[in-house]
């Protein structure tokens, strides 16, 4: 289960773009900008897709922590943000906008056959 009311501060935040898919993974939902995945929810995290450059700054808040890959590999691009670190508008609006200006940078995932 996920966090509807977050997931819909997120929907309602990226409804002025033209190219936006969600995808259930995480366990939760993803939101697709420009076929790349951008931010997503994770149960009551918000999961952002920051990227390497914006990393170490954001690792600095009490409220963020690196997603960590399958066979403990850490994420270069994305960060799991608590609620503590979302919950303020100023906040939340911070990290949509670190995720949306990393994301003409971000590579899309190989399509599936």
């Amino acid at each position: 289960m996920y966090n509807q009311k977050l997931a819909d501060r997120i929907r309602e935040a990226l409804m002025h773009l033209p190219d936006v898919e969600e995808k259930e993974m995480f366990k939760g939902i993803c939101f697709m900008v420009n076929g790349k995945m951008c931010v997503c929810v994770s149960g009551d995290e918000m999961l952002c897709r920051i990227g390497a450059e914006q990393m170490e700054a954001a690792l600095e808040n009490n409220a963020v922590r690196q997603m960590v890959m399958a066979r403990s590999k850490p994420s270069k691009d994305f960060v799991y943000i608590s609620e503590e670190g979302f919950q303020r508008q100023k906040d939340f609006d911070h990290w949509i906008q670190l995720a949306l200006e990393f994301n003409p940078k971000a590579k899309a995932s190989k399509k599936k056959k």
